[in-house]
């Protein structure tokens, strides 16, 4: 019996004014770390996220991970549910967008460990992520994995519509 991996995250997010005049939504994404993301920008950038499991329920994992891998406390604000979406791995996110503010130099990230190169024996210590970023839509579309873009549409649908992310 297989079982389900999950994982939570916490999508921040700042209201800017669009192309349009409108309100739109500026977004904070984290390029991932390690050797294997080192010379990519296009689908290498991901929501701060991580696995959690039945006992400790998704919410609070969105909250410690954001923590952990952004090593910066999650700003207060009203948390709005992105929902959920499968990724091509298997993987389920949940994400929820929380409107905040925080500059991305001050990042500390959190670190994994790994053998590199691979079959040399050698563990090496590499960041989750190795940096953070404000970006507009359009730009955070073009960085993040495949399996997260769509919770950039619902957040940007609920800033300019109004629209609640479910219905987007």
């Amino acid at each position: 019996m297989s079982t389900v991996r999950r994982s939570a995250g916490i999508l921040l997010f700042r209201v800017v004014e669009g192309e349009d005049g409108g309100p739109d939504a500026e977004v904070l994404i984290g390029h991932m770390g390690g050797p294997f993301w080192a010379r990519r920008e296009k689908a290498a950038w991901s929501v701060p996220k991580g696995e959690y499991d039945a006992a400790e329920g998704p919410a609070a994992a969105a909250r410690r991970e954001f923590e952990e891998e952004v090593g910066l406390p999650l700003p207060d604000g009203t948390w709005v549910p992105l929902g959920e979406t499968r990724q091509s791995g298997g993987k389920t996110v949940t994400v929820w967008a929380v409107e905040g503010d925080i500059d991305p130099g001050g990042a500390v990230p959190g670190s994994f460990t790994m053998e590199w190169p691979r079959g040399s024996g050698v563990l090496r210590e590499f960041p989750e992520m190795d940096r953070f970023a404000w970006c507009a839509p359009d730009l955070a579309l073009e960085r993040l994995v495949a399996g997260q873009r769509v919770f950039v549409e619902r957040l940007r649908a609920y800033v300019r519509e109004g629209r609640a992310p479910s219905e987007a």
